[in-house]
């Protein structure tokens, strides 16, 4: 039996960097094994079913197999923390909310920013048409965030931390196109995650690739 929680991750990979950050704000400890997609561990393999990251083990052998899984399993894991209260409303009509903006994310945007960013994958149409089709998500959230500093207030919900990643992507892949685009309220959304110490020096450290028997890794570290 593991004397933490063994959560498997991959630094780039938008559902982990989503996973990392609330378990990271949230203070709640985890052994953390960095996974190369390439490569994966038998340890994770063995698991059987999908085999893909996030994913964590609970000390009692439970499996969390999704990013939101984790995100909420962390959130009852930190019932002391008052920070919880604020990622996760106690209001029924916001939590409602609150998964509706991560599904859209999960099941709209995420499907064209795959295709804008491997457009050479998917010839059937242009990446300035995959990147007009993201634009929807994007409007959107920036006319939210035109009211708003986050999705639903003045301070993060998960709904900000499960979308920040995927935007962060869509950016990247025409770094110049986004910083002279008209979505102003997102980018200094999107700055104040991609600034924040937790997320350059907590959430996006650098780990070699776990091997079975070294030296267990404390996230987030002490």
């Amino acid at each position: 039996m593991n004397v933490l929680p063994v959560l498997y991750s991959f630094r780039r990979c938008p559902y982990a960097i989503r996973a990392r950050y609330v378990i990271a704000v949230l203070g709640v400890y985890v052994s953390l094994r960095e996974v190369i997609l390439k490569s994966k561990p038998e340890e994770l393999l063995s698991l059987g079913g999908r085999s893909s990251v996030p994913q964590l083990i609970d000390v009692d052998g439970s499996r969390y197999p999704e990013s939101l899984d984790i995100i909420f399993w962390a959130i009852s894991r930190a019932a002391d923390n008052p920070l919880k209260d604020s990622l996760w409303s106690s209001q029924v009509k916001t939590q409602h909310n609150i998964k509706a903006w991560i599904k859209y994310n999960d099941h709209f945007f995420k499907c064209w920013l795959d295709r804008y960013k491997y457009a050479d994958r998917h010839p059937e149409f242009s990446e300035r048409y995959y990147r007009n089709k993201g634009e929807v998500f994007l409007r959107r959230l920036d006319a939210r965030l035109a009211k708003k500093v986050f999705l639903f207030g003045n301070t993060a919900s998960i709904a900000d931390i499960a979308v920040f990643p995927f935007v962060r992507q869509f950016a990247a892949v025409d770094q110049a196109w986004f910083d002279h685009s008209e979505y102003n309220n997102i980018k200094t959304w999107l700055a104040g995650f991609l600034e924040s110490e937790v997320f350059k020096t907590v959430v996006m450290a650098k780990y070699t690739a776990w091997e079975p028997r070294q030296k267990e890794i404390l996230f987030p570290a002490s």
